[in-house]
């Protein structure tokens, strides 16, 4: 799967029947075949640039396809084997084959094999099993204050805390960690505003709030979250565009129409946006003829704005897609 940019725009629209715009609807059929199309623009130099996120690319796009309601879209044996082909003997994935195994390549090859219901394929034919992927995330995580690093370099980040949580309840071997303790890095995060940065002391982001909001209730701990506090911060992240940003000051994207959606979703609050105009914000950055969906209007559509641009539309309950799990 490929990070490549384009061909398509945000914002560039066909017409329907009756000659009117048809970014009113989501252009289903057009997103499948762009996200298809992907990985046979191999002659594209941003295509080998991206190598570095192409297991994730792999994951925005199976789960978009998923959203869309055409889980079939893509082959599931050559995405299983592909995924297989990126492990190394500790258990750990990279982000192709030949990588260094990390903690985020980690996270989605297990998403992906449990998407395309081939976990036991990750059993009988991985290196190591479940467990030795499970040995590898846990092994990651510092025992004195709880949190993750991403690989054996050492660098810490929320991020890595709420993946290893992720992966380790879809591999069900949440018992190799101390979950208490992560907890309370994640506590320890939490701000003045209600949101959470990457680290104890670290501003507060969309981003990071999903992650340790992911992190509790996961852990069964969002008794800890001042809802109404965040519920306020996030709440304000709506722009007069109808799209949210990630903190203050900065311009909408529709990445964090999941960010900062779903973390509402997951403290009771998703109702403190206007769900009406967000939609109408996504909508607007699809190509609704080549497909694919971008950061905002007037710029090149690529997988990751895609995929969190549904999952995001599925979120406010946009008809015709499946329903997606906040966490």
């Amino acid at each position: 799967m490929s990070l490549v940019s384009g061909p398509g725009k945000g914002g560039t629209v066909g017409e329907d029947q009756g000659g009117l715009p048809d970014n009113r609807l989501l252009a289903v059929d057009s997103h499948v075949k762009y996200i298809q199309s992907l990985d046979t623009r191999k002659d594209e130099l941003e295509y080998w640039l991206t190598e570095h996120l192409r297991l994730n690319g792999v994951y925005w796009g199976l789960t978009a396809l998923h959203l869309l309601g055409r889980p079939d879209a893509l082959p599931r044996n050559e995405t299983t084997e592909f995924v297989l082909s990126c492990q190394h003997q500790n258990g750990g994935f990279g982000a192709a084959p030949g990588h260094d195994a990390h903690m985020l390549y980690t996270v989605s090859a297990v998403q992906i094999l449990t998407m395309v219901d081939a976990l036991d394929e990750l059993e009988t034919r991985g290196k190591g099993g479940k467990k030795r992927a499970g040995k590898f995330i846990a092994d990651l995580q510092n025992r004195a204050n709880g949190s993750f690093a991403g690989d054996e370099w050492g660098e810490t980040d929320t991020r890595f805390l709420y993946g290893a949580l992720n992966a380790l309840s879809l591999l069900d071997l949440l018992s190799l960690v101390d979950l208490a303790k992560a907890v309370e890095y994640v506590h320890a995060c939490a701000n003045f505003d209600g949101g959470y940065g990457v680290s104890p002391g670290a501003e507060s982001h969309a981003g990071q709030i999903f992650t340790c909001v992911g992190a509790l209730a996961i852990a069964d701990r969002l008794d800890l979250v001042d809802r109404d506090r965040l519920g306020g911060w996030l709440s304000e992240r709506q722009l007069e565009s109808g799209g949210l940003n990630g903190r203050p000051e900065k311009l909408e994207d529709v990445c964090y129409s999941w960010w900062v959606a779903s973390s509402l979703a997951m403290i009771d609050r998703l109702h403190w946006i206007d769900g009406g105009k967000l939609a109408k914000f996504i909508l607007e950055c699809q190509d609704t003829v080549m497909g694919g969906i971008a950061d905002r209007p007037g710029d090149m559509v690529d997988v990751f704005h895609t995929v969190f641009g549904v999952a995001g539309l599925s979120l406010l309950g946009f008809p015709g897609l499946e329903s997606v799990d906040a966490v």
